[in-house]
């Protein structure tokens, strides 16, 4: 995969599909400010370490489909414009667009 030379194994691209699918559904009740979540808050939604949840967001920064607000801490949200100006062919477009094994429940209240 080219998004991350380091990611081999499909674990790693189940966490940053988590990640990203948890930043595109996220609603207000999901995070304590207006201006997004922190990485801590992301991590307990998705229950995984806290580090790798911010090597995930630092992949979806550098493809410019999350925004980062403040220093410390971070508040992260999800760009859906750029998102959908990505090309088509994209891995991480692909990833986050691919909806077999998503349970939408997770993140919507009917």
């Amino acid at each position: 995969m080219s998004y991350n030379k380091n990611m081999n194994s499909q674990t790693e691209d189940t966490n940053l599909k988590m990640v990203g699918l948890e930043l595109m559904f996220l609603t207000p009740e999901k995070h304590s400010s207006s201006d997004g979540i922190t990485a801590v808050e992301l991590a307990k939604l998705v229950n995984l370490p806290v580090e790798e949840v911010k090597k995930k967001l630092q992949i979806l920064k550098d493809k410019n489909i999350v925004r980062v607000k403040g220093i410390n801490p971070k508040y992260w949200r999800f760009d859906e414009y750029n998102f959908q100006r990505l090309d088509d062919d994209d891995e991480i477009f692909h990833l986050l667009c691919n909806f077999e094994d998503v349970d939408f429940d997770k993140y919507f209240t009917y």
